[in-house]
């Protein structure tokens, strides 16, 4: 029997949610490198180990009900966020951040793409038009400190294939094991963790008899909250795929990413010129023209949902 669907208004409030969490989670990242250069990839290992347990305690409390899932079936997922979070940081850590952005861009056509090719899904003409503004505004945004290398290419190249390919199985591991977010995330924050803690050595080697004299307890106070939050991030992101599309999920990434420039202008007074803010401008204008031409599909009725209301 197949759950009901959720109310535009829910689905607005958890969009709501997650797009806070998402720019809070970024500020607090913010202040955790800035002042104390914490390792990213230990911090993403830190932030699924904190959700592993959140959704232990949720569990205990009866808030959802566990469902055996093939491990098997897991891997793939979790192999992936791994490899997003890899290449994510090794494309950061080899480009600009203009690149970086930039390329970044193309995760949305690239979905689109594994979707029809390989999931029979479809998207409409002025859907896949709303692509061009965002792709132009990240551009103007950047253009100033866009750099091109090979090896940077090449990492950032496979980042968006592997980022791609784990936010396409969210929702369609969902749909395949017949799960809700919070028993597929149940299994896939542990095998992450755990994945991760097999990287770290190689990436960020560090000597974790001396962490905690490393940092201050200001500092872990800090990284424990990062992690709380991220368990309501990885939570909103797992329903929002699994409720909406991996599409429409990144088409929020990129209202984060205008919302997060303007909450550095404001909070930490980084600089903004005027082509900048053209370039917000225009990546809001593709968001919202893809917000409207969705809204307008959802309201017309496909020829499934009139056949099975005959």
């Amino acid at each position: 029997m197949k759950m009901a669907a959720p109310s535009q208004k829910f689905v607005t409030l958890c969009l709501f949610l997650n797009i806070c969490c998402s720019i809070l989670i970024v500020l607090i990242n913010k202040w955790i490198y800035t002042n104390y250069g914490f390792p990213n990839i230990t911090l993403t290992c830190i932030h699924f180990i904190v959700t592993a347990i959140g959704l232990f305690i949720c569990r205990q409390m009866q808030i959802f009900e566990p469902k055996s899932l093939p491990i098997r079936g897991m891997i793939p997922l979790a192999m992936t966020f791994c490899g997003f979070v890899v290449f994510t940081n090794l494309s950061l850590e080899t480009n600009t951040v203009g690149t970086y952005q930039l390329i970044k861009t193309m995760t949305t056509p690239c979905i689109m793409l594994i979707q029809t090719q390989y999931y029979e899904k479809s998207f409409s003409l002025p859907v896949k038009l709303s692509v061009i503004p965002i792709a132009v505004g990240v551009f103007l945004n950047s253009m100033f400190d866009i750099k091109f290398s090979l090896i940077g290419i090449i990492f950032a190249t496979v980042g968006v294939l592997v980022t791609s390919l784990y936010q396409v199985w969210v929702g369609e591991k969902q749909k395949e094991f017949q799960v809700n977010s919070m028993q597929l995330l149940y299994y896939q924050a542990p095998l992450s963790a755990l994945m991760l803690v097999v990287v770290i050595p190689f990436i960020e080697p560090i000597n974790l008899s001396k962490v905690f004299t490393l940092w201050p307890l200001e500092t872990l106070g800090m990284v424990l909250a990062s992690g709380v939050v991220a368990f309501s991030v990885n939570l909103s992101i797992f329903w929002i795929i699994g409720n909406t599309s991996p599409v429409t999920y990144n088409m929020v990434g990129h209202l984060k990413f205008c919302l997060t420039l303007l909450g550095g202008y404001l909070l930490f007074h980084d600089h903004l010129n005027w082509l900048q803010i053209t370039g917000i401008l225009t990546t809001l204008s593709g968001v919202i023209a893809y917000t409207h031409f969705k809204m307008q599909e959802n309201k017309v009725p496909t020829p499934a949902a009139i056949k099975a209301t005959v």
